[in-house]
């Protein structure tokens, strides 16, 4: 079956502005029940609940059942990425205003320099890191994807990332992800996950319950420099 197919039903899903705001708040892995996301979304429950049956039945949404109440989540990172293209996109195609009619309202500095992007980290820092790993040699970009280079190999095992557990998954292994904010490249796909694993559990950066923004520690600040020969921003 011809893949472009699929591309009206799924666009569909994404179309509607409620839908759209619903999968946004859902970025961030986290799993919210029914209820929050009506009011995230600003919509009656009844609404809520027809939008997030259309949304677990054209597979963009998982529902899980915890006693009275469902949870929804996002179905797999492939979702995630799709979000944050088309917020990508969105930016990139934006019709040209006067400038007395663009917003005022700016973007958080805290959102700008370092948030998730479902579970890898994006934003300022994650292009940075991004920017280092190609200038030391350890991924070379090609096309929308990396390739980790022997060098790289040796210093990603280095610092106790299992190269061979983050290849067996079913995902893309690296993918070059365009950040929305920085208009560059940032390290998504698997590797991303196993990176965005490394930073938390080694207290390079503190994630936040209810939100994409993650905070960088004082030693994280340290350690991102130290391990990816980082320049001072």
């Amino acid at each position: 079956m011809d893949d472009t197919i699929s591309i009206p039903r799924i666009a569909n899903l994404f179309a509607d502005p409620a839908r759209a705001l619903i999968l946004r708040t859902l970025i961030d892995g986290t799993m919210r029940p029914a209820g929050e996301l009506a009011y995230t979304a600003n919509i009656s429950p009844q609404s809520a609940s027809a939008h997030l049956t259309k949304l677990v039945h054209g597979g963009l949404l998982i529902a899980q059942a915890q006693g009275r109440h469902r949870y929804f989540r996002l179905a797999n990172a492939q979702v995630a990425d799709a979000i944050e293209a088309l917020a990508s996109l969105s930016v990139a195609v934006r019709p040209r205003a006067p400038r007395s009619v663009l917003p005022s309202k700016s973007v958080p500095i805290q959102f700008l320099n370092a948030r998730t992007c479902y579970d890898h980290l994006a934003g300022e820092m994650a292009v940075r890191v991004c920017e280092a790993m190609m200038k030391s040699r350890w991924l070379v970009q090609e096309g929308r994807d990396f390739r980790l280079t022997r060098l790289g190999e040796k210093e990603l095992a280095a610092l106790e990332i299992d190269l061979d557990a983050t290849r067996r998954s079913r995902r893309v292994f690296a993918r070059a992800c365009v950040d929305l904010t920085q208009r560059r490249p940032h390290v998504g796909g698997a590797l991303g996950a196993a990176l965005l694993d490394l930073y938390v559990d080694r207290g390079w950066i503190l994630r936040a319950r209810r939100s994409r923004v993650v905070t960088i520690t004082t030693k994280g600040q340290e350690a991102f420099r130290r391990t990816f020969a980082m320049q001072e921003a």
